[in-house]
């Protein structure tokens, strides 16, 4: 993930153009605008919300024509380049993939102008369809389509029951208390609106939690971020996910806690599941030409913060 802000966008371009030649043209770029006022200080970045888009879009006009070979000369409000080059391209061409999440209005212009996939977490499928809509609306009328993605959690395992146990068991110690504290903290803290809408699915009520067959939103008590899961059995979980692929998502960021463990269970239970899950180019598995990965993980403790995740014997 690369914060513009904290990063120039000429270095950015020089570490992006690093690590792919270096990975062999593996890499993608998620850009963050960031979305939490009081942790973005403690960096020393002070913009409102949507001077935030402001600079994130600067940022990206500067760092994809570095990308693409040109020399920059841009002078902005908050960023400028003067006779910017960068030396030595990345692998994929034009750059690799930029993506970028948001669900208020500047996040939608701002993906529909800058972006190749915009990402949004796990909402249910009606509430998709509306971003994709809106970002796709907004790109068109600028001559540029975009791709789709989703970031959510995953439980699969063998049967509906056991999934739902799963899923319970990873809030089970989790008092009132410590949702109600981590809850007012989430809403007083952060003014991302993906956020917001995250918050607004349960209320931080363990009685709201199922807000879309088998999207579970049990994750969000504690957590910032991406706070639902697909929960089930794999054929039921696969089938949820074709939902939101004819849609038009074509890329699942996916993780779970612990997250070694659900790797695990999503390679062995969920792909072959996927009937249209296949190995794209460098090794990347895709579903209808986009890739799905699996990232971060660990488990929830007591008081809400993540554990590392165990390792599983051999």
């Amino acid at each position: 993930a690369v914060r513009p802000g904290m990063t120039l966008p000429g270095e950015a371009a020089r570490q992006a153009a690093t690590f792919d030649r270096m990975s062999d043209g593996r890499l993608l770029v998620n850009v963050v605008s960031g979305g939490t006022p009081l942790d973005l200080a403690g960096d020393g970045l002070n913009l409102g919300h949507d001077e935030r888009y402001a600079q994130t879009e600067e940022f990206l006009q500067i760092y994809r024509g570095l990308m693409r070979g040109d020399t920059v000369d841009f002078e902005g409000k908050y960023l400028f380049s003067k006779g910017g080059k960068l030396l030595f391209p990345p692998v994929q061409q034009p750059y690799p993939p930029i993506y970028i999440g948001g669900s208020s209005a500047p996040g939608h212009a701002l993906a529909a102008t800058q972006c190749d996939v915009y990402l949004t977490w796990g909402e249910p499928p009606a509430a998709v369809a509306e971003k994709i809509a809106d970002v796709r609306r907004r790109a068109a009328a600028v001559g540029r389509t975009v791709r789709f993605g989703i970031r959510l959690h995953v439980i699969v395992r063998e049967t509906e029951d056991a999934a739902w146990d799963a899923a319970n068991a990873l809030i089970q110690h989790l008092s009132d208390d410590v949702i109600a504290q981590a809850q007012q903290k989430l809403q007083r803290e952060s003014d991302s609106e993906g956020q917001r809408r995250m918050v607004a699915l349960h209320g931080g009520r363990r009685d709201r939690l199922v807000v879309s067959p088998n999207l579970w939103a049990g994750v969000g008590l504690v957590r910032g971020g991406a706070g639902t899961a697909l929960v089930g059995d794999p054929e039921t979980v696969a089938e949820r996910i074709r939902e939101y692929q004819a849609l038009g998502i074509d890329t699942v960021i996916a993780s779970g806690y612990p997250h070694l463990e659900e790797c695990y269970r999503v390679s062995e239970l969920l792909f072959p599941a996927l009937g249209g899950l296949r190995h794209g180019e460098r090794g990347r598995a895709q579903l209808r030409g986009g890739p799905a990965y699996l990232a971060g993980g660990g488990s929830l403790s007591t008081d809400g913060h993540p554990v590392p995740a165990a390792k599983v014997p051999a």
